[in-house]
């Protein structure tokens, strides 16, 4: 049985769909001084699609009808920021998002990556940010998603052979023509963010950052504050790290193989600091991952946080992180095991 959100009781169960009453109560921040109003946890799409190429179906072929009811369950919860990018499954992804909202589009405030290319297999090609380039990208994500326009639209990364001034200024069109709203910008650098808000103003910028990954730290999120830019973060539990889900090892072969940090001598270490977060979590009679995004969250009111979930079940225990209240004390602690560059291993893949 999940654990329920404090909010509403709603643990995400078919039986309590609707049910929430979250909807009004759900915290909420602006993304940007100037920015929309967003909750505080959005719902991260990646992995209601293969991101190698195609859907993964559950058994049965049941993946594309769960996703569509964990979206509906996150919506119904008060989640409103949908996060997902047009690489994601080869399109696949937006027009699972696309099939949920059907009759809830105001509902939903939907955020866009695009430009990284692959082929079928998943293999990286590169960032394509040309500007004619960026405007296909568009055309086809709306029709996928059945929307006319998209709440915010972002290069998935910067394309280091065109000046970013140019691939923001495509996106600015965009929102001229009332095809996006708002500006995003994602895994930029402090200068390239300052250059892309100079050229129009950016809403957010889409970044890792967790107990893990606190490089933004050094001076990105001081750019960013400096500049009026909110802050989505992923990789909060750092694919499943700071959950408590490896106390024997990463059981993802896959997961091993592309990430340093979840091998050999690397992983031990890095377990040992886990167990710290799981010894503050057993004591408050939480899961490891309420503490790590709770910890995110009290990094400021200008930080909104995107966790992956492709089932309904993982719901409840997210939402129940909105209710936990870390003490001084915590806080400390939590900072002392795990300062900048703690974690041992890079945080790409290898």
């Amino acid at each position: 049985m999940p654990k329920q959100c404090m909010l509403c009781k709603f643990d995400g169960s078919d039986a309590q769909v609707g049910l929430c009453t979250g909807v009004a109560n759900l915290q909420k921040r602006q993304l940007g001084c100037d920015g929309p109003i967003v909750s505080v946890i959005g719902l991260g799409c990646m992995r209601m699609s293969n991101i190698m190429g195609g859907p993964q179906p559950l058994a049965g072929g049941q993946r594309d009808h769960e996703s569509i009811a964990t979206i509906h369950a996150a919506l119904d919860a008060g989640i409103d920021l949908l996060n997902t990018g047009d690489f994601y499954g080869m399109g696949h992804n937006e027009s699972v998002i696309g099939k949920a909202l059907r009759g809830r589009r105001e509902r939903a405030f939907l955020s866009v990556k695009t430009g990284i290319q692959r082929t079928f297999d998943g293999k990286i090609l590169g960032m394509d940010g040309r500007p004619d380039s960026i405007k296909n990208f568009a055309s086809y994500s709306l029709q996928r998603l059945g929307v006319d326009h998209i709440d915010l639209y972002q290069p998935a990364r910067n394309d280091p052979s065109v000046p970013i001034e140019e691939t923001v200024g495509a996106i600015a069109d965009l929102i001229r023509e009332g095809k996006v709203r708002y500006l995003g910008l994602s895994e930029v650098n402090a200068e390239q963010l300052r250059r892309a808000h100079a050229t129009h103003p950016v809403a957010a910028l889409e970044i890792e950052y967790s107990l893990a990954e606190r490089f933004i730290e050094v001076n990105m999120q001081t750019t960013a504050r400096e500049l009026g830019v909110g802050i989505v973060a992923y990789g909060v539990v750092t694919q499943g790290l700071l959950a408590g889900t490896m106390r024997a090892g990463s059981s993802d072969p896959q997961l091993a193989s592309s990430f340093s940090r979840f091998r050999g001598d690397n992983l031990q270490r890095n377990l040992h600091k886990v167990r710290v977060l799981e010894a503050m979590a057993d004591e408050k009679g939480v899961s490891p991952a309420n503490i790590a995004i709770a910890w995110l969250l009290s990094r400021g009111q200008d930080i909104v946080a995107v966790l992956g979930m492709s089932q309904r079940p993982h719901l409840g225990d997210n939402l129940a992180s909105l209710e936990l209240e870390l003490t001084p004390a915590d806080l400390a602690l939590l900072d002392d095991t795990f300062p900048i560059g703690a974690i041992s291993g890079s945080r790409r893949s290898s």
